[in-house]
């Protein structure tokens, strides 16, 4: 899932996410702010197919989900603590700023974040520098490939990396790193 966040914070009932997505824009990422609670889930099916049907990327919720099957049957990306077929059973007062930031995990998200998901997790990125990273990860995963390409040709990782020129330099000054070698030879897998 790629997008801009749109967060929203749970105090126990679904209409802060109705609110949410009816304020956001296609292609964002609705970002649920549960509090890493393990006793509740904030988010099922209903509100997963809501997100999907407003053209939402995603779902990103620091916390716990249910309704798991269907969710794999509406197919919207939804990332989560984990599964839990528990509700909430509360009902506490709702902050006035629920739609403005949203935590997870150490993370305070706004409006003026992006969110990026995949199989590996999620991270949060400031807009104004998602250009950037983007550019950056984009030739970070094209040398990736073309070393993955070499290795499948014979050329192992080792000899793509140089490592015995990097262990001798290591060796001479041991203040060398294997990462400021791998940028003076164009081998970025490290950043």
């Amino acid at each position: 899932m790629v997008g801009r966040a749109r967060p929203a914070r749970h105090f126990g009932s679904v209409d802060v996410f109705l609110e949410a997505i009816d304020r956001a824009e296609p292609g964002e990422v609705l970002v649920v702010d549960n509090a890493g609670r393990q006793d509740e889930a904030c988010v099922g099916d209903l509100v997963t197919l809501e997100a999907s049907r407003a053209a939402l990327s995603g779902i990103l919720i620091w916390g716990l989900h249910r309704d798991t099957a269907e969710l794999r049957t509406i197919r919207l990306p939804v990332f989560s603590l984990g599964a839990l077929p528990v509700g909430p059973q509360r009902l506490d007062p709702r902050d006035p700023a629920a739609l403005e930031s949203a935590m997870s995990g150490p993370h305070s998200v706004t409006a003026a974040d992006f969110v990026l998901g995949d199989d590996d997790g999620v991270l949060f990125i400031p807009l104004d520098r998602a250009d950037e990273v983007a550019q950056v990860a984009t030739t970070i995963r094209d040398t990736e490939r073309a070393q993955a390409a070499r290795m499948h040709l014979g050329n192992t990782l080792r000899n793509q990396a140089s490592l015995a020129e990097y262990i001798a330099a290591r060796e001479a000054n041991p203040q060398t790193t294997f990462r400021q070698h791998l940028r003076s030879i164009g081998g970025e897998i490290e950043e």
